[in-house]
């Protein structure tokens, strides 16, 4: 399985002002935003982490997910959540030449704990003896900061915040209890076999 973003978070969108707040930096002078790039950089590095840890897409964007083989004969279960469309799906030849399969062979299952790819009919299509299948599709809460769950924003802004302060020390390896705990919520519970 390989999971790549197509389509990444745009500068625009990243609460780099609300990080500023967070952290009380000063206001009011003509360099208030010197830190800015610094504070997107650790925006981008706790919502991977969160992302990671959760196994949820904040922010929407594209992904492509590349599998060799199908984990179940009539349904792929989707390595992230909320995922929101399907755009494609693609069998891939072991000579790497790309078909197009038919939307109506088939279709998402939208859960938001467990989204996934379903058969419309009795079976996944056969992925080829050495290829792949490629599913293109979108996934996450919202487009803006705002469409994210209240205490997945903290969580991020509190993880931020830790890698700021602690970034002459290179940084805490744990979590801290505040984030986990906003996070605890949001985990999978996996027993095994197709959970």
């Amino acid at each position: 399985m390989h999971l790549t973003e197509t389509s990444p978070i745009p500068a625009a969108a990243l609460p780099v002002a609300s990080l500023r707040d967070h952290l009380r930096l000063s206001s009011g002078f003509a360099d208030d935003t010197t830190q800015d790039a610094l504070l997107e950089q650790y925006l981008r590095a706790a919502i991977a982490s969160v992302e990671g840890r959760v196994s949820r897409a904040l922010f929407r964007r594209g992904y492509v997910l590349r599998l060799g083989r199908w984990k179940g004969d009539h349904a792929q279960r989707f390595p992230l959540a909320p995922v929101v469309s399907v755009e494609g799906v693609s069998l891939i030849s072991a000579q790497g030449v790309a078909t197009s399969v038919a939307p109506d062979r088939y279709r998402l299952d939208a859960d938001g704990m467990r989204p996934r790819l379903e058969a419309a009919g009795t079976a996944l299509p056969m992925i080829p003896t050495g290829g792949a299948v490629e599913i293109a599709f979108t996934a996450g809460f919202g487009v803006v900061w705002d469409d994210i769950p209240a205490d997945l924003r903290q969580a991020v802004l509190l993880l931020a915040a830790q890698y700021y302060e602690g970034r002459e020390a290179g940084g805490g390896a744990d979590m801290g209890f505040g984030v986990r705990a906003l996070l605890e919520r949001w985990r999978d519970i996996r027993l095994g076999g197709d959970a």
